[in-house]
């Protein structure tokens, strides 16, 4: 699933102010912060890169360490907010490039009485379908060649929804793919899901230099613990 629409548009101003990282040399040798949309979109390019190699260096048992401990702080998030999974409707997301693997977590919460859905890009620029996953479910492939449910499946509106995380920031903002397919969909959902961002503890950014389409998440989990909650959330 991507996200954060990157496409160059000149617009002023930022979802929230971006923080003083040019003034604290938090960016090396970067001598001051992007200005406008399109040095904003070039400068999320680059971080990409950097972090998705970051992410693809890990070993498989650094990797495998990762999900597990996401999946136990995805458990207690759950119980805390929502009193467990079951009955609920989660989205969850098939890894691709590296990202924490929390498959095994699906199929538990499904035995639990969990509803799972997955997230389909069926129109390009238009917000995610989520179709009913089992584990007996048969998946085909989608876009980017991501597994997905096939067409019959029932669509669902999720009441809480994972999103993969290449990077984060304070605020709950996320550095997705660059589709702008995340933001697009929260922003076109009613009643909105509860969104918690998935990733590494590593990928945290400073900042994201947030632009009007960026949509903060509900929550970010990392290997480490719950790294941002929203208030009045949940």
């Amino acid at each position: 699933m991507s996200s954060n629409s990157d496409t160059p548009r000149e617009q002023k101003g930022y979802a929230s102010s971006p923080c003083m990282a040019a003034e604290t040399g938090l960016y090396g040798s970067q001598p001051s912060a992007p200005q406008g949309a399109a040095e904003v979109a070039r400068w999320r390019k680059s971080e990409r890169s950097r972090l998705r190699a970051d992410r693809l260096a890990r070993t498989v048992a650094a990797r495998q360490a990762a999900g597990a401990a996401l999946s136990g702080h995805l458990r207690q998030l759950l119980r805390t907010r929502f009193g467990g999974a079951g009955g609920h409707v989660i989205s969850f997301y098939w890894p691709i490039k590296g990202e924490p693997d929390l498959r095994p977590l699906m199929a538990e919460l499904h035995a639990e009485g969990a509803t799972i859905a997955l997230p389909i890009v069926e129109t390009k620029a238009a917000p995610l379908v989520f179709r009913l996953w089992t584990p007996e479910t048969q998946l085909v492939r989608g876009d980017w060649n991501i597994p997905v449910p096939p067409p019959g499946s029932p669509v669902l509106s999720p009441e809480i929804t994972l999103a993969p995380l290449v990077g984060w920031a304070p605020g709950g903002f996320r550095l997705g793919y660059g589709g702008g397919y995340f933001d697009r969909t929260l922003a076109a959902i009613s009643p909105r899901p509860f969104a918690i961002g998935i990733g590494l503890d590593s990928a945290r950014l400073p900042t994201i230099f947030p632009q009007p389409h960026d949509i903060p998440l509900d929550s970010i989990l990392t290997e480490a613990g719950e790294r941002f909650a929203k208030t009045g959330s949940g």
